[in-house]
């Protein structure tokens, strides 16, 4: 995975004596995944005689089960198999998936349960449980889910709750015996943010956004808003203005959804507009700026929407959109004013990259690997002109320069990729 050393909190859970229960908190972005994924790893036996589930890991989000899967599958292969399954998947596959009794699975709390009374599910014999952000969880009403999820794994030796907050241990779960406290960022690289005012002179705050995002064209941007109409709003002014924005929220389906985040990630659209859903629980670096369209209702949001950038050590500007009708929270108070340098770049930049789906993915045994070098070869791309590729189950994602996108996609449509024939298409945000 490309990791040196591990961090305290992680080195804290390779060591912990199991079996155990603990409770970890740490803020997002500070390697809580690594550090209960070590710990669970450990749980599991030596030599995996007995087929069935060993471990359950319940997260509150698709986009966190998917993160955490990708993290203990390429841990965990080739000794345990690894699932996933959550709200937006298909019904049928995880139901196949489940027919193979994979050793660790990981789901949102209703689609477990859903597969639990289909009978597709038996949490008996597991040994060990974690549930990652489980204040997250309880706020999104997951509660009764939860309890009926735990209640049926009699076995579980091994429970570890993770959060980004310090909060009461939820009392179905029982008693709690080794508290490891990361909550003051002491595990990773204290971020460095500097968080702005930007004024704006009227209630509606679509000119000062528009300002504002032309000064600071080509940082990777998330604009947070309260709700997910104004989202949709400021997403489509954004469009209309002709910047490379994406949305994000979740009202949208499961496959918007994820491939909002993917061309964020590679560039294709480096500005989101996005509800508090993409202000923890997701794993995305690089992100240079913060923009609160709306203030946020309360301290804990604020500090997770400005915790998206400057994550591990490096730094980023979060910038609070503030008029007269703001009532304004002591927590964003007394902030510096952003000083609008004049002349503000008139031209709005594109995106210098574009993605190309592939209907091809992991279950049809393609890697990174295999896209990157189809790509390179079939279209006569350098490495430097490939971006970030992602594989999913039934599709791959490549990131290429925009001005080639064309070109490569009508190249690669000419050619197989490990004997398969394959489509490829350039996605249109």
């Amino acid at each position: 995975m490309g990791i040196a050393s591990l961090l305290p909190m992680q080195q804290a859970m390779a060591e912990i004596k199991l079996p155990a229960r603990v409770m970890l908190t740490a803020p997002t972005g500070s390697g809580k995944t690594l550090a209960f994924a070590i710990a669970l790893l450990r749980a599991l036996p030596e030599k995996n005689n007995e087929k069935g589930l060993k471990a359950l890991v319940i997260a509150p989000t698709r986009e966190l089960v998917l993160q955490i899967f990708e993290v203990l599958r390429s841990l965990a292969a080739p000794e345990f198999l690894s699932t996933a399954v959550y709200g937006g998947h298909s019904f049928a596959t995880e139901a196949r998936s489940l027919e193979a009794m994979p050793d660790i699975v990981v789901g949102t709390p209703g689609r477990l349960l859903d597969h639990l009374h289909r009978g597709r599910l038996s949490l008996f014999r597991a040994a060990t449980l974690v549930i990652d952000e489980y204040d997250k969880a309880l706020e999104l009403g997951f509660m009764d889910d939860m309890r009926a999820i735990a209640g049926r794994m009699k076995n579980a030796v091994n429970v570890i709750l993770t959060s980004a907050t310090k909060g009461d241990v939820p009392e179905f779960i029982g008693t709690i015996d080794k508290k490891l406290d990361y909550a003051q960022a002491a595990a990773a690289p204290k971020p460095d943010v500097q968080v702005f005012e930007v004024r704006s002179n009227v209630p509606d705050k679509l000119d000062s956004l528009t300002l504002l995002l032309k000064r600071i064209q080509g940082e990777r941007t998330m604009v947070f808003l309260n709700h997910r109409d104004a989202a949709e709003r400021v997403f489509r002014h954004l469009k209309d203005m002709g910047f490379p924005a994406g949305l994000y929220h979740g009202g949208l389906d499961q496959q918007l959804r994820e491939r909002a985040l993917v061309l964020f990630e590679n560039g294709t659209t480096p500005i989101l507009v996005s509800t508090d859903l993409a202000a923890r629980g997701l794993d995305i670096d690089e992100v240079g700026a913060v923009i609160h369209y709306h203030l946020p209702v309360d301290e804990q949001a604020w500090t997770h929407r400005n915790g998206r950038t400057a994550r591990m050590g490096a730094s980023g500007n979060a910038f609070a959109i503030i008029s007269e009708a703001d009532k304004v929270p002591p927590f964003a108070a007394g902030l510096e004013q952003y000083q609008m340098l004049e002349p503000v770049p008139e031209q709005i930049l594109p995106s210098s990259w574009a993605t190309l789906y592939l209907n091809l993915g992991q279950k049809d045994k393609i890697s990174r690997g295999d896209v990157a070098g189809f790509v390179m070869k079939k279209a006569a791309l350098t490495r430097e002109q490939v971006g970030k590729i992602v594989v999913k189950d039934h599709c791959a994602y490549v990131a290429v320069p925009a001005d080639k996108a064309r070109e490569t996609a009508v190249e690669l449509n000419a050619h197989k990729i490990k004997n398969m024939r394959v489509r490829v298409t350039q996605l249109k945000n």
